[in-house]
């Protein structure tokens, strides 16, 4: 059976186009016709040349994958796809509908109005093997594709208008939910979820990101965030690659021996050559970066903990997403913000760069059923260690808000058991919930 590339894999359909000395010009109008016309045949595009019609029909296809199911959450706010990918696997990106008007500023009524922000899986399976988190003890399974993360663009946007976009990693949670599939025959499906090592994926990273804030897409990369346990050499390129870009580092620890036993990669990536990194980083781009904080009991949640967190957050600008993981779903952030895989995404215009320059975002974690090894953090902490990082190092800290509870709106493994028509509202959903940040 041929493999058909995506027609939004940009590297190969240029290298293609450039063989067959066909302009390059004509991806954009591709692409184009394809978002306008998504159940189109690539031969119905028009003023194209001739030559290019029998390249595209052989080499290519509008889409390399499908969207199997799609799941709401009960307040409206969430939704979950779920797409078969095409190799059979499945992956997951998350739509997370919010009002930035909701709440107050600076005891002012908040400016905006509501916004999509969409969580998008950068691979099946993952690498790192962090211990709180169900992806990480599965291992890694393949990257996708350039075309393969920007099709889960796509297919969200025939939900909804995407105005910002998140790469993240991991996370759990357990649900029920009502299911919308075209395929009653499924009896299980084992589905690795918003999962993934944006920069252990750089490539087609990169390529994707590009793609998306090129045209037709034209978002503006201040508008997209990835997030990353801290893949050093990738994040010294990364502001040359993708200028204005959003980055967020899973920290979730200030010290390297707790973050070596809850995040195993650490130990490639020591914290003092990550903030180094980060400073550097932060130096040349000029960036706002995002630091991302699970607060576990007993382990990363003490008063020591959070002096600690304040003094390494003291040394540069920094907008701090700190949150206690939680498997329950999605989130939104005070600021301007959301999560893939219990999302939070956290937006600060330039304007605000010498107003705001840290922003914690406190989110408790939720175990993951019997076999968690870590337990959630007391409100009392959690209200405790904000206290010090507000009052001691002048932080602004915050609590996100709950999104997407009830459809497991969060990132990482996702087993999917697909009932019959007459049990499908009460589909069971085991998740692993990534750790987002936004």
């Amino acid at each position: 059976m041929a493999t058909y590339r995506s027609v939004f894999d940009a590297a190969e359909l240029r290298a293609q186009l450039n063989d067959a000395g066909i302009n390059t010009k004509f991806m954009a109008s591709i692409w184009k016709y394809v978002l306008q016309n998504p159940g189109c045949e690539l031969g119905e595009i028009p003023d194209l040349p001739s030559s290019a019609y029998r390249l595209l029909r052989t080499k290519f296809k509008p889409f390399t994958s499908t969207v199997h199911s799609v799941f709401h959450s009960t307040d409206g706010v969430t939704t979950k796809l779920l797409i078969k990918l095409q190799n059979g696997a499945f992956v997951e990106a998350v739509i997370m509908t919010y009002d930035t008007r909701l709440g107050k500023y600076g005891g002012k009524p908040r400016l905006g109005g509501p916004r999509s922000t969409l969580c998008i899986s950068s691979q099946v399976g993952c690498k790192m093997g962090c211990k709180f988190c169900a992806t990480g003890t599965m291992g890694f399974k393949n990257n996708l594709t350039s075309g393969e993360i920007v099709e889960q663009l796509v297919h969200a946007s025939l939900l909804t208008n995407i105005r910002n976009i998140v790469f993240m990693w991991h996370h759990f949670d357990t649900i029920s939910c009502h299911v919308v599939s075209e395929n009653d025959d499924d009896d299980g499906i084992y589905v690795l979820m918003g999962m993934g090592e944006p920069l252990n994926n750089y490539t087609a990273l990169v390529e994707a990101i590009r793609v998306m804030t090129g045209s037709p897409f034209q978002l503006s990369p201040k508008r997209i965030t990835v997030s990353t346990v801290g893949i050093i050499h990738a994040i010294n390129k990364l502001h040359s690659d993708l200028p204005g870009l959003n980055l967020a580092v899973s920290l979730h620890a200030p010290v390297q021996e707790i973050r070596c036993q809850i995040m195993p990669s650490a130990r490639a990536f020591p914290l003092e050559k990550l903030m180094t990194a980060l400073q550097t980083y932060q130096k040349n781009s000029q960036q706002k970066i995002f630091i991302e904080y699970i607060m576990l009991d007993g382990m990363n949640d003490e008063e020591l903990q959070a002096h600690q967190l304040g003094k390494l957050l003291e040394t540069f600008q920094v907008v701090s997403s700190y949150f206690s993981i939680n498997a329950d779903g999605f989130s939104v952030v005070s600021l301007l913000c959301t999560h893939m895989c219990t999302l939070v995404y956290l937006f600060v215009f330039s304007a605000w760069w010498w107003v705001v320059n840290k922003v914690v975002n406190l989110i408790p974690f939720n175990p993951i059923g019997s076999s968690s090894q870590f337990r959630t953090s007391s409100d009392q902490k959690v209200s405790d260690f904000q206290k010090i990082l507000r009052g001691t190092y002048n932080i602004r800290t915050t609590v996100r808000k709950q999104m997407g509870q009830d459809i497991s709106g969060a990132c990482g493994q996702l087993v999917v058991n697909l009932p019959d028509k007459r049990t499908r509202e009460n589909t069971s959903l085991l998740t692993d919930i990534e750790d987002l940040r936004i």
